[in-house]
């Protein structure tokens, strides 16, 4: 994503499918942001791989016919610059043919959460509603069940199968459009918050912040043009096309019906040299046949979305051969990335204060933001401040507060304010975002996350946030996932153990109890599987944990606080 003089828009040229042989033959529909630059020394290089094909810049290589363009086949009549568009595509090489169609029109594309219900859905539409709809055939049954999704005015369907009511969107025969003059603030993408504290908040990146987050993204994995990379984060696959780096597309529906043999597969098959994704897609390649010995092969691998348990991290590293990176990448929705650590990094000395409570260590912050703890006043709005009121209420190293950020890549406000109250800050007229996140700096300056300030426990026995009771219970041998809240007035600590390990529950909830002494736990619960988010597979739903609590567990089984 490069920029020249005045037009800082990602340009876009369309890939194309480069199929093996033995597919049979489809039309195409990949696309990517390409700077026009690195796009002409790159134009011959793979984008993107999925099983059966690969995805070429347009290239003498690559059939001229083969170039999609949203612009030439139907919505370029029925757009104009500027017109939001509903993506429904699943995450897939032809979701990227989609953006750099849209992109490429000066339109903007609006990208729910795939995980969001019907009524989030709704929600996402009546806060920003859309000018298009572009799907699959199979998501154009939204437009039945969900009216906010029907009232949308225009309709466009990929892939082969026609759809009633919608217009097909085909491959270009012809010369490709020419890219729409933007200027840095024209917005490009719209996504939401997962909305786990309330309602999904709209966040619009245009595309000079794009460009930005391209550059941390860039400088904090260190992504090089002819690397190949396995990714199952979206941001982190755009990042890559900007790059140069070849996105290999996981063969699996990530989080449903997830299976990890066709992956470990297709690492084995294409052997990447990198690998982004979310903590629990790698803990379950390396819990299935073979994942250890493949998962050693890759020469890098980052993975963010969710906290990443150091023991995990450190096992990663253990595995690999000398010289590999094993990477934990901390940030947000509005700001990615904020900070970085690589195993390397963790010490033993870290892992002990990870059982004791400190927290989990997200390393150091990315030279493109600013990063500073505050007073934990979440729920309620604050500033503004001048420079110096606002380093006077800055907590020292060592003290626990909110994470707040400032910088190029950070999202400065939320689609027409809302939410810009409880989550933005001014300070002399410089914008600041507040995570939610609860954290505090080491003295050398490293970052430590605690968990969501809007989840702490605060009751009698001072303040406790959830992450530093789980981050030390998943150091527990026998704990995979874990749980704290409080539940009727009480200290619940609910686990979710790996399986059968020799250890009964009896014995693990005594050696947790005594492990967490400084927690003051109530009481320790066991369940077969926590609820987790449909993103990512790896947050803990806190709002199905209290009705787990509700429905399951009786106050009989209750245990007497321990003192620290």
């Amino acid at each position: 994503m490069e920029t020249c003089s005045n037009r800082p828009l990602p340009h876009l040229r369309a890939p194309t499918l480069d199929h093996e042989p033995h597919p049979p033959p489809r039309r195409a529909s990949r696309s990517a942001a390409r700077g026009a630059g690195a796009y002409r020394r790159r134009r011959a290089r793979v984008l993107l791989r999925r099983a059966g094909g690969a995805l070429r810049p347009r290239g003498r290589a690559v059939p001229e016919h083969r170039r999609p363009d949203a612009r030439r086949h139907g919505a370029r009549r029925a757009l104009t610059r500027g017109d939001t568009v509903l993506v429904a595509q699943p995450f897939s090489a032809r979701l990227y043919v989609v953006l750099g169609g849209v992109l490429r029109a000066g339109l903007t594309a609006m990208l729910p959460d795939p995980s969001a219900d019907r009524e989030r859905l709704a929600e996402c539409c009546r806060q920003c509603p859309p000018d298009a709809f572009v799907g699959p055939p199979k998501a154009h049954l939204l437009r039945l069940l969900v009216p906010a999704v029907r009232r949308i005015p225009r309709a466009f369907v990929t892939g082969r199968w026609p759809v009633p009511g919608a217009t097909r969107l085909r491959t270009d025969r012809g010369e490709a459009a020419p890219v729409t003059d933007c200027d840095a603030d024209t917005p490009a993408l719209l996504t939401f918050t997962s909305g786990s504290t309330g309602a999904p908040k709209a966040v619009a990146r245009t595309h000079g912040l794009l460009n930005h987050q391209y550059r941390a993204l860039r400088n904090a994995l260190d992504l090089r043009a002819g690397q190949t990379d396995l990714v199952t984060l979206p941001v982190f696959a755009l990042a890559n096309l900007a790059a140069g780096v070849t996105s290999v597309l996981p063969d699996t529906d990530w989080p449903d019906g997830f299976d990890a043999a066709p992956v470990l597969a297709q690492l084995r098959r294409e052997r990447p040299d990198r690998l982004a994704a979310s903590p629990a897609f790698a803990e379950r390649l390396l819990a299935a046949p073979g994942g250890t010995e493949t998962l050693a092969s890759v020469e890098r691998i980052a993975l963010g979305g969710a906290p990443v348990p150091p023991a995990f991290l450190q096992r990663l590293r253990d595995d690999a051969p000398a010289g590999a990176e094993r990477t934990a990448v901390y940030g947000s929705t509005e700001a990615e990335p904020i900070a970085h650590v690589a195993a390397s990094r963790v010490s033993d000395a870290d892992r002990a204060a990870t059982r004791a409570g400190g927290g989990l260590l997200v390393g150091t912050p990315v030279e493109e933001v600013a990063v500073r703890i505050r007073p934990d006043r979440w729920g309620t709005p604050i500033g503004p401040f001048s420079e110096e009121g606002f380093e006077e209420e800055t907590l020292p190293p060592g003290e626990a507060g909110e994470i707040v950020v400032r910088g190029a890549h950070v999202v400065p406000s939320y689609r027409d304010g809302r939410g810009d109250a409880e989550a933005k800050f001014d300070v002399d007229g410089a914008r600041w975002h507040r995570t939610g996140d609860a954290g505090r700096f080491d003295e050398n300056g490293r970052l430590w996350l605690l968990g969501r300030c809007g989840a702490k426990v605060e009751d009698e026995r001072g303040r406790c946030y959830p992450l530093s009771v789980t981050a030390a219970a998943r150091t527990v041998d026998g704990v995979r996932r874990a749980a704290f809240t409080a539940h009727r007035g009480r200290r619940v600590l609910v686990v979710e153990t790996d399986g059968p390990n020799g250890t009964s529950c009896a014995a693990l909830r005594r050696l947790l109890r005594e492990r967490l002494s400084w927690a003051t736990l109530n009481a320790v619960h066991f369940t077969d599987a926590l609820p987790t988010d449909r993103r990512h597979d790896a947050k803990v739903d806190y709002p199905a944990l209290r009705r787990l609590l509700d429905d399951s567990f009786d106050e009989a089984f209750d245990e007497q606080p321990i003192s620290a």
